[in-house]
């Protein structure tokens, strides 16, 4: 049970970053399946960038999280790790 619950909150959260930073951008967000985690992430826009205190709160959410930059643009991303609980 103790289980369950925990990951319920890990897939809670996931959800509900996707869902605000696709509110933010007005694009889908991608979701990226990692081993023992899972990474959201959206381009860097220039609206994006005038509601930066809105985007570093939605980041905050995740374990990690950072901005890859490359020739192509900047990408804003989190992860949350979604291994095994240990049981009570």
């Amino acid at each position: 049970m103790v289980r369950a619950v925990g990951y319920d909150r890990h897939l809670t959260v996931i959800h509900s970053a996707a869902a605000q930073l696709t509110a933010l951008t007005g694009e889908t967000s991608r979701v990226i399946e990692e081993p023992g985690a899972v990474r959201i992430e959206t381009d860097i826009t220039p609206d994006l960038i005038r509601q930066w205190p809105r985007l570093l709160a939605v980041l905050d959410l995740g374990d990690t999280y950072g901005l890859t930059a490359t020739e192509a643009g900047q990408t804003a991303w989190l992860r949350i790790a979604i291994g095994p609980t240990n049981p009570c």
